[in-house]
């Protein structure tokens, strides 16, 4: 897009980037006309959407190559390295509806089978083995392999059954002998064992529609004075309700996820990942996700035609869609994406997301006969494209120009578009970036207390600390969710089961009240000016919350140093606080008014943060006017650009223990010198303290000194305790930490204490869901269960005795 970008003239690009809404349709007009004689314009089309060029077309001849390095990693007994080249040669693989590819497709899919099967993965290699059937049903390998999988389950008739099927099509004298073989240790194995039952199934994705329904709360959006529309209950609402389920109108994954999730469902691939049928670019956790994302392949014959710009104008090429009577109630997102042309693979993922919610409308209107006329869906959001930069201005524009392109190689029939259809396409690029929301999952970031169940919970062993992380999967547009307004102090939690959208309440909402989640930043996680900051860039409006519009211990305390003074609990802060006749605190930053907010009220808060706010505000004779670097109890004064810098030195050397691996004792001593040099820096409740608590925790938690590990783990909840309330699901996952490191140290009692704290606050954000989304719970719960009773648990988890190799 560069090269697109530099050769716009420095007259047309000031106009496309200074260029209002109300003026789109003759910008985008210029700029389709310039780029219609650009010759640059139409090589960069040919390269992006023309199928002779085609980079993530399949290749029968890489697909071998690939199979056949797979093969000699299997053959030296580097299965893991094997299972990457056959996955990546079953991506290459072409699919042919006539089935001349057959015997290769069955063939890679049996040896990933068999791959799968050296690593313990059973439950995938059966469904390898299912799949390799299904492309070639007399395949006797996959067979065989299916019934020895089986027989590793212990469901002796059913492997025999399968070894029978497999001596009935084997060809060869000496296959048939070691069919016969097997079959023989397997009747012999039957007559003394149990069966354990299993179930054969090409689809491992479980996210079916869940059993809970919302709460029977009524909510409507409603305009507001400072905020806009949103909304709002009409009635009541308890904590932990389950008050909004909804469907994505479009999703697309980051391209950071590409190679690890699921591109229709957006949860974590497993081994037995499948791949779209006629193209390179996604994959799929099962044959169901895939269906759902690509449709029918029988509407995808003949689906490209060859772009040549020099032979066709760009103003008067038409739209047409590639299959004739689309039946499926759920568009097939991937369709017009796909044949190899890898425009989707290269554009920004809200571009793509643009592309699918055009595709979507245009193929509505040609299954209903309407006159289809390229126009977008008609969104009722907001798009702020006056405040955005000129350069997003400019570069969204061109990009709405390629992105017609491209749809248009994908569609055939005589459809119609005006001058304002690229206009229009520019303002959902732009209510995407404003309106989309993140589908985010957890990620354990350490294995977490799967690797410490298995391991006996043993101190001496190196036990691991839970810790987890929000990590952004994909991008959607809700056309209820996008109405709901933003808090720092939010009322509602939202979460993700598959692609649908969750919200449940997490404290008890009175009737006519705003019903707000958080778009990102949130009291006591940010401070208010990067709150302010943050919302300002990436949503277009300055915050007016209650969490912004009232002063916030945290926010005065979060990013302050202490007192020189000894017993002082004043804060000095790097902001500006004063108080107005009013009896409002203004505060800026380096100068700039931020915000203008109310005291708190210090009766609602804690008793040690009732002290703070005492010691700041306590004395109404006295004015505050407080500047940078001055305390606001005693007024004593510290140079707070040398203290910040002195801090971030002593904090450096904390972090570093994250980033080794195998840590020695001998490195944690610095450390703990640092953290002393931050306590005499930082206020006892700063944001920095706790963080450095936590990695000092973690690195004990590292070298085996759980004792240690506890009292720095609760060092920091103590902390966190101060910046977010009580019931605040951060405070959840820093118990959960604790409940580990306890169970390394064999304090049952307390383990299950702490858990069944965590686990309430869980519940008051996830509800029934919990364990959907935090899949370690369940293990841990038992882990807590055992030690707390004394009973004898048996984790299922990496402890199957037949795990080994065949």
């Amino acid at each position: 897009m560069e090269r697109l970008k530099s050769a716009v003239p420095a007259e047309l690009r000031r106009a496309a980037g200074e260029g209002t809404a109300a003026g789109l349709p003759t910008t985008t007009s210029r700029l389709l006309a310039f780029f219609d004689s650009l010759p640059l314009f139409h090589q960069v089309m040919r390269e992006l959407a023309d199928p002779e060029l085609a980079l993530c077309r399949k290749d029968k001849g890489r697909a071998v190559e690939l199979k056949g390095k797979g093969n000699a990693c299997f053959s030296r007994r580097d299965f893991s390295e094997a299972l990457g080249f056959y996955s990546q040669a079953l991506r290459h693989v072409p699919l042919n509806l006539d089935g001349t590819d057959a015997d290769l497709v069955s063939a890679i899919y049996a040896n990933r089978a068999s791959t799968m099967h050296k690593l313990g993965l059973f439950k995938e290699s059966l469904r390898d083995c299912d799949r390799a059937i299904a492309v070639s049903s007399n395949y006797s390998k996959a067979w065989y392999r299916k019934g020895m999988v089986k027989a590793s389950l212990k469901n002796y008739s059913s492997a025999i059954h399968d070894l029978e099927v497999a001596l009935s099509m084997e060809m060869t004298s000496v296959g048939k002998s070691n069919i016969e073989q097997e079959l023989k240790l397997l009747l012999q194995k039957q007559e003394n064992v149990n069966e354990v039952g299993t179930s054969d199934c090409d689809s491992n994705d479980a996210d079916l529609p869940f059993a809970e329904q919302p709460q029977k709360v009524i909510i409507e959006s409603i305009s507001t004075p400072n905020k806009g529309r949103g909304m709002a209950s009409t009635s009541d609402i308890p904590p932990a309700s389950l008050i909004h389920v909804e469907d994505p109108l479009a999703a697309i994954i980051m391209k950071s996820s590409r190679e690890t999730h699921c591109h229709f469902c957006f949860n974590e691939a497993p081994a037995d990942v499948v791949f779209c049928p006629l193209c390179t670019i996604p994959i799929y956790c099962s044959k169901r996700c895939q269906k759902q994302a690509v449709g029918d392949i029988s509407c995808n014959q003949d689906t490209y035609i060859e772009y040549d710009g020099h032979a066709m104008s760009l103003a008067k090429l038409s739209v047409t869609s590639s299959c004739k009577s689309p039946s499926s109630k759920l568009f097939a997102e991937h369709r017009h994406e796909c044949g190899g042309a890898h425009w989707a693979a290269v554009l920004p993922a809200d571009i793509v997301l643009a592309g699918r919610m055009m595709a979507q409308d245009i193929e509505k209107k040609m299954l209903y006969g309407k006159n289809v006329a390229i126009s977008g869906p008609n969104l009722d959001l907001v798009h702020h494209y006056d405040h955005h930069s000129s350069a997003n201005k400019l570069e969204s524009q061109i990009y709405a120009i390629v992105l017609l392109l491209c749809l248009q190689n994908h569609y055939r029939s005589d459809l119609s578009w005006t001058e304002d259809s690229l206009s229009q396409l520019v303002l959902l690029i732009f209510q995407i970036k404003v309106n989309s929301i993140a589908i985010v999952r957890m990620k354990s970031m350490d294995g977490g207390p799967e690797l410490t169940v298995n391991r006996g919970v043993s101190a001496a062993e190196g036990a691991n600390m839970c810790s987890v992380e929000q990590v952004r999967v994909a991008q959607a547009i809700y056309a209820t969710g996008s109405l709901f307004n933003h808090s720092c102090r939010p009322n509602v939690h939202a979460y993700f089961l598959s692609r649908t959208l969750i919200l449940r309440s997490t404290e008890f909402i009175k009737s006519g009240s705003p019903v707000e989640l958080s778009y990102g930043p949130q009291a006591g996680e940010m401070h208010l000016p990067d709150r302010q900051k943050s919302l300002q860039e990436n949503y277009y409006f300055s915050c007016q919350c209650s969490g912004c519009s009232e002063l916030n211990l945290s926010d005065l305390v979060m990013n302050s140093f202490c007192c020189p003074q000894r017993n002082c609990l004043g804060a000095i802060s790097e902001s500006t606080y004063y108080r107005s006749k009013e009896n409002l605190v203004h505060v800026s930053l380096e100068g700039s008014y931020i915000c203008k907010l109310s005291l708190p009220d210090v009766s609602k808060v804690g008793k040690d943060m009732e002290k703070v706010a005492r010691a700041l505000f306590g004395n109404s004779g006295v004015s505050l006017n407080i500047d940078p670097g001055c305390c606001m109890n005693c007024r004593s004064h510290i140079d707070v650009s040398s203290a910040a810098a002195k801090s971030h030195r002593e904090v450096s050397k904390i972090n570093r223990l994250k980033e080794i691996t195998l840590l020695e004792k001998t490195l944690i001593p610095e450390a703990l010198q640092s953290l002393k040099q931050v306590k005499k820096l930082r206020h006892p409740y700063s944001k920095a303290l706790a963080q450095a608590e936590d990695t000092i925790a973690e690195a004990f938690v590292k070298v085996g000194d759980q004792e240690q590990a506890q009292k720095h783990c609760e060092a920091s909840i103590q902390v966190l305790e101060k910046l977010y309330h009580p019931k605040h699901i951060t405070i959840a996952h820093e118990l959960i930490k604790l409940v580990s490191i306890l169970l390394s140290l064999g304090d049952g009692a307390s383990a299950a204490a702490t858990f069944t704290r965590a686990e309430a606050i869980f519940s008051l954000y996830y509800g029934s869901h919990m364990e959907k989304i935090l899949a370690y719970l369940g293990t841990l719960k038992r882990a807590v269960h055992c030690e707390s009773t004394g009973a004898c648990c048996q984790s299922t988890v990496g402890n199957d005795p037949h795990g080994s190799a065949e």
